[in-house]
């Protein structure tokens, strides 16, 4: 029952924002809390959506301060010399824009935060979309695309979970992954191609994409902002940023707050224009952050219900146990869904340990499972619980269904690319 109500809230989450019958804050709270009603959770309901909110707190405080630290980089004109760099190396060539953007991604993603990796990479790229007419969600499609390969980095998140549930070191796990993580940059940057190319087309047919989002965070260019006596000063701030960022130094939240507070002060002594500043992308900060506390009500539901763990163990049981000696493509294959359905937390804390228990009584290693359970993160990052993708589809401007649509294939691909050279290498 408990499987079967987690699969019907999901569906009917998906069903309600790819129809845009609901907006994604509203439906990642309303579906859940009705779903929970019925199956009687009410007196629990409360505090399951506490537990989720709190979880999620200082993600959501990060990202806040995160979109109007960036943005207010963007104003000031930080990233104008490197959109020019760019600019002049790509041309008015969407192929090499397209590809520009999945090597762009993979570097700055080794950083291992997604978070930053989309505001740094959007902030670069946007204006390169605008200025040659391209389709916003073809920006979004390759960043994820890349970003999902390069989320197999051991600091991560993934493999520190699966090295971590399964006592294994990194030799085991994570660097036999390389050459397959190389091979999906290789297939991304072949997407990236290919999308570009039909951009070129479709420009040359039908003329510029124009409808952009006005919210997204480029914005509307203000001159009066600029602060190019200053770009060395936030060149450095922001460098500063990114090292206590990977040092760990201080919660990256407090960090991109405190640096918010001191670039405001530093390139906006006035107080006018530091009101203007956050009133100008309050907006957009706000929309994340309210998509953020919602996918922590979500999940909040689903863990506080026993629903996720229910849904994980009912997966495993589908799978036929005349399939025990494919156990290693078996895991390969459903680590599509269930990172997709599942946190990653539920998944390899909960449910890959039973994988292993099983392999370890059929004869499979459990490095072999471990890293074969990695190979559903080609699809991972599209799905409604990470939350940094709502953050991803409000720095564009574009609809989180419509870039779930649209990426969705190229995805699948990803983790298809993978699989099969990690059968053709012997990885898995």
């Amino acid at each position: 029952m408990l499987t079967f109500l987690g699969f019907l809230m999901i569906i009917i989450f998906m069903v309600l924002i790819m129809n845009k019958k609901m907006t994604p804050l509203t439906a990642l709270v309303i579906v859940p809390v009705v779903i929970a009603l019925f199956a009687g959770f009410g007196p629990e309901l409360g505090d399951m959506m506490k537990n989720g909110v709190k979880e999620i707190a200082l993600t959501g405080v990060m990202l806040i301060f995160a979109i109007l630290y960036f943005s207010l980089m963007i104003d000031t004109g930080l990233f104008e010399p490197l959109v020019n760099i760019i600019l002049k190396t790509v041309g008015d060539n969407p192929i090499k824009t397209t590809i520009g953007t999945a090597v762009l991604t993979a570097l700055v993603s080794l950083d291992g935060d997604g978070s930053s990796t989309y505001l740094i990479v959007v902030a670069a790229m946007l204006p390169l979309y605008k200025k040659q007419g391209m389709n916003p969600l073809v920006l979004t499609c390759i960043i994820m695309l890349a970003g999902q390969i390069m989320n197999i980095l051991p600091w991560g998140g993934p493999t520190a979970r699966v090295m971590s549930s399964l006592k294994l070191g990194h030799t085991e796990i994570f660097v036999p992954m390389i050459p397959i993580m190389a091979i999906g940059i290789a297939w991304v940057i072949f997407v990236a191609y290919i999308l570009g190319r039909r951009e070129k087309i479709r420009i040359a047919k039908h003329g510029k994409y124009t409808n952009y989002n006005t919210n997204d965070i480029i914005g509307e260019v203000d001159l009066k902002l600029r602060r190019p006596k200053l770009i060395l000063i936030n060149l450095a701030l922001t460098i500063t940023l990114l090292v206590v960022m990977i040092l760990d130094l201080v919660p990256l939240g407090i960090a991109f707050m405190i640096a918010f507070c001191i670039a405001s002060i530093i390139n906006y002594p006035k107080l006018k224009d530091q009101q203007k500043i956050i009133s100008k992308h309050a907006g957009n900060a706000l929309s994340v952050a309210g998509m953020i506390f919602g996918a922590g009500i979500f999940t909040g539901i689903l863990n506080g219900s026993g629903i996720m763990q229910a849904m994980g163990n009912s997966m495993i049981e589908i799978v036929p146990k005349s399939w025990g000696g494919y156990m290693n493509i078996v895991t390969a294959v459903f680590s599509i869904p269930f990172t997709f359905f599942l946190s990653n937390d539920a998944y390899y804390f909960g449910i890959l340990p039973i994988i292993v228990a099983t392999g370890h009584q059929l004869g499979i290693s459990p490095e072999i499972l471990g890293r074969a359970s990695l190979i559903g993160q080609g699809s991972h990052l599209l799905s409604p619980l990470v939350p940094s993708t709502y953050l991803l589809v409000s720095l564009a401007g574009v609809e989180f269904s419509d870039h779930l649509k649209y990426t969705l294939k190229w995805a699948l691909g990803s983790s298809v690319v993978m699989l099969l050279a990690a059968l053709i290498l012997g990885i898995i």
